[in-house]
């Protein structure tokens, strides 16, 4: 005889009625939730036994829409706030590092009729998510350098490992609803009149093959379009990651072309059936909504390309945009003649820009296997490069199984094709990550000449070799130049106030991330920072609750550090230790930077274990963390001490071993 599906759960202080969707106080009273919350909380009452991994989530919760593994962060976030959890207490749901998450509360399941009832076997512990079959191993556990720790560059790690996070194309950040748009201010703007007419948001294209999983061929074609025209100089285009929010028919043309500061927007559709598709796209002039030229493109999918180039031509055309002979060649190219190849990258990129560690993985063994199909074919080795980048800021993988393979295919595809600006961006990026400033400046030169309108060559350019060489006006004015081009991208609100940060130009870096986290108050990234300044500039209870409020939209270890550092600075040690125990435990399940332990053990007045880590963090190449030790003000206390400008001159003259 089967078993009646249960009706009631009760967990904790809480009982889920499934039959009416409602979750409720044992006394009665309701706790009211949005039904993808409810969802959310369901499914993983549901399989408390069982470690769910956020794709698998996200495929329960949102079977039938793509969305952001943020809006499941938000989610989880909202359950904790809820059950009181606080960081280092979880008695409901415990973050499964590099996986997911588990519930762990003790669960009473009761029928229908409430005859039968069963008990969960208890969790043997709310904080030990390595419990079970499925727990996450220890394969890239970290090792403690001798008996001692070093230090963390709090948020400059963290924004830096955001901003690798986000690289080039499409953030993981929760985004504001349509409707809410009105609360961003308009995109900044040093160009002239005529360079505002010549702007342009290529809007996400709508899927019209029935199939979701054709989701993937219809968001690269939108960004093969992109790109193409951010090759042509005297165009302004707004980087995708400032246009995937709109997602589905903007209704507002208007309003979404102020936001973005740009005067026309391309809106298109895509179909493809079999070996054939069908391209439709509008090129539409924001503040009168006329149509400037629309065309229906019916092909064989063996000449996209031809398509792809045709529309950003006639755009080009249209907008009377000055083209020089080599921006012609770069918007005509074809990158592959195999098909195959192309689609095996549209899929390895779109799983790219659905960033987690899994997905990240998954979408290096599509680039790798786009590159075996054609080994000429520069933009895989381009996005096998960049997967390699981020495994590691997403505790995927340790730099030092990453990074030689990031430098390999990201070589590799400069050698392929020197014209690729997201090659030469790549490559910038390693030998930042690397220490060799010089090669890493040229490279990032490169690739803006290359390609003015690449925004995270800007943005990396600045937060990176500038920012670490103490240049910082220049970086400033680059992160403002990435901001032009991706005016709504919180990772890069987020970064223009880290570069203030480490400028010490505070009040500028409070400003700045307060409206970072008013338009985006669920990206955590922008909450971490904020805290950053709040406690440089001697806010530190300020500081702690934009730290809590990162805590509760991510599991990221460096926030969790800084955390522990701001209690230790007005006298918790005991929270603070405990935090270090926390991440102590983690590190053996997932990559912990070298850089997190040094901020605590800094804080806690211990300056040579802080400094056995930093020297950890310069021999594991934490390029995030360890880049800025010249500047980073958390750590001014060592400053003097010879050991510590020992290493700073090590790292500053390149390699370290």
């Amino acid at each position: 005889m089967q078993a009646t599906p249960a009706h009631l759960y009760e967990f904790g202080d809480f009982r889920l009625d499934t039959a009416k969707r409602v979750l409720r106080r044992l006394d009665g009273t309701m706790v009211p939730l949005t039904p993808r919350v409810f969802e959310t909380l369901l499914y993983m009452v549901e399989h408390h036994d069982t470690v769910l991994d956020k794709e698998r989530l996200m495929e329960a919760v949102w079977p039938d829409s793509i969305v952001e593994e943020n809006n499941l962060s938000q989610n989880i976030s909202t359950l904790r706030r809820i059950f009181g959890e606080t960081p280092g207490s979880h008695g409901y749901i415990v973050t499964v590092p590099g996986r997911g998450y588990r519930f762990v509360a003790q669960v009473r399941e009761q029928t229908d009729n409430g005859s039968a009832t069963v008990e969960a076997e208890e969790a043997t512990g709310p904080t030990s998510p390595e419990n079970g079959a499925e727990a996450a191993t220890g394969k890239d556990r970290q090792q403690s350098p001798g008996k001692t720790g070093g230090l963390l560059a709090l948020a400059v790690l963290g924004v830096i490992a955001l901003t690798a996070a986000f690289l080039a194309r499409g953030p993981s950040v929760r985004w504001p609803e349509k409707h809410k748009i009105a609360k961003a201010p308009p995109a900044p703007s040093s160009g002239t009149v005529t360079d505002i007419v010549r702007s342009i948001a290529v809007l996400p294209f709508e899927n019209l093959s029935g199939n979701p999983e054709n989701a993937y061929f219809t968001d690269g074609i939108q960004e093969e379009i992109l790109m193409r025209l951010a090759k042509i100089a005297d165009l302004k285009v707004v980087s995708r990651t400032s246009t995937v929010r709109y997602k589905r028919s903007p209704e507002n043309l208007r309003e979404i072309a102020t936001q973005l500061g740009v005067a026309n927007v391309l809106e298109g559709s895509v179909q493809r059936t079999a070996d054939r598709v069908h391209v439709n796209v509008q090129l539409i002039k924001a503040a009168s909504d006329t149509h400037l030229w629309a065309e229906a493109y019916d092909r064989k999918l063996t000449d996209i390309f031809a398509v792809e180039s045709e529309i950003a031509k006639t755009i080009a055309d249209s907008l009377q945009a000055k083209l020089t002979g080599s921006e012609r060649n770069a918007i005509a190219a074809q990158p592959t003649e195999n098909t195959e190849a192309y689609q095996l990258y549209l899929r390895g990129r779109y799983l790219w820009n659905r960033r987690t560690g899994e997905n990240l993985k998954k979408a290096l063994a599509y680039f790798e296997q786009a590159a075996e199909k054609d080994p000429h074919y520069a933009l895989a080795y381009a996005g096998m490069a960049d997967s390699c980048v981020l495994i590691p800021i997403y505790a995927a993988g340790t730099p030092q199984d990453y990074l030689p393979r990031a430098r390999v295919a990201a070589q590799k595809a400069v050698e392929l094709d020197d014209t690729l600006a997201e090659a030469h961006t790549s490559l910038a990026y390693v030998f930042f990550y690397d220490f060799e400033y010089a090669q890493s400046v040229k490279e990032f030169e490169r690739a803006i000449s290359l390609n003015p309108n690449y925004a995270m060559a800007h943005l990396w350019y600045g937060l990176g070799p500038l920012s670490a060489m103490g240049e910082f006006d220049r970086a400033i004015a680059e992160e403002k130049r990435a901001l032009e081009l991706d005016p709504v991208s919180p990772i890069i609100n987020a970064d223009l106030g880290t570069v203030y940060t480490l400028a010490r130009r505070y009040d500028e870096a409070i400003a700045q991330l307060r409206d970072t986290v008013e338009m985006n108050p669920q990206f955590h990234g922008g909450h971490r920072c904020l805290g950053w300044a709040l406690e440089l500039k001697g806010a530190t209870g300020e500081a702690i609750a934009e730290y809590h409020k990162a805590f509760e939209l991510s599991d990221d270890p460096i926030m969790l550090a800084m955390l522990a550092h701001a209690e230790a600075s007005i006298g918790k040690q005991n929270q603070a230790r405990q935090i270090l125990g926390q991440l102590t435990e983690e590190a053996k399940a997932r990559y912990v930077p070298a850089y997190a332990f040094a901020v605590i053990y800094l804080a806690l007045g211990e300056k040579d274990h802080a400094l056995d880590w930093l020297e950890q963090a310069a021999r594991d190449h934490d390029g995030f963390y360890i880049n800025l030790i010249k500047f980073e003000p958390f750590l001014d206390p060592l400053r003097g001490d010879p050991r510590f400008e020992t290493l700073v001159s090590r790292i500053l003259s390149g390699p370290v071993k």
